[in-house]
């Protein structure tokens, strides 16, 4: 896999500094998070890839059948085909730490490369992710960091299946912080602030 096999956006940072790939909602772009990974991150390598797939013309970064309901086939294509990126582009640049940090759909991906590549990502912020079964458990105990950020009032992920995704990967092993708002599905200046505090260590 190439490190250029998604249309990106990349600002290369300096040699062994972290590397921090970012990865947009429903609808979103290579553009979403791009900056706002190089404000998080001063130093670091910033990758911000777009979803291979378009769901009326919405770039995701796998299929589903209706809200909430995955196409597993395809999210097990998209979980390999993005850990491969992910690890050609750390390759590419020579970097130190990987670093994630999606929302929505992008939180999505994320997650489940969480799940089933450990140890790929020393740390993840997920911003209202939505795993909407419970997978199956890790045999390897990766022990990576994990910020997950929610709203109360999510209608599309509940408080219940955000619980449940952040007592899965604390069975597993991982350091999980958790952040709420009394919100919906939009991302709050609290969130911002709590992946400021959750990425400090990695700034150089």
């Amino acid at each position: 896999m190439s490190h250029d096999s998604y249309i990106h956006h990349a600002k290369r940072g300096e040699p062994g500094a972290p590397i921090l790939f970012v990865f947009h909602g429903t609808g979103g772009d290579e553009n979403q998070f791009f900056d706002f990974g190089g404000c998080l991150l001063p130093n670091a390598t910033v990758i911000s890839p777009r979803g291979d797939i378009s769901e009326h013309g919405a770039a995701r970064f796998f299929r589903r059948k209706a809200e909430g309901v995955y196409d597993c086939e395809d999210l097990a294509r998209a979980t390999n085909r993005m850990s491969e990126f992910v690890t050609a582009n750390r390759e590419y640049y020579k970097a130190g730490p990987v670093l994630g940090l999606g929302f929505s759909n992008g939180a999505n991906i994320l997650a489940s490369m969480l799940i089933h590549r450990p140890g790929l990502f020393e740390a993840a912020v997920l911003m209202h992710p939505l795993m909407p079964s419970e997978p199956k458990e890790r045999t390897a105990k990766a022990g990576g960091r994990i910020l997950i950020t929610a709203g109360e009032r999510d209608p599309i992920a509940s408080v219940e299946l955000t619980q449940s995704l952040a007592d899965y990967f604390q069975r597993s092993g991982d350091e999980v912080d958790l952040e709420w708002h009394p919100g919906g599905h939009e991302i709050r200046s609290s969130e911002i602030e709590a992946a400021k505090r959750f990425l400090a260590p990695y700034r150089t």
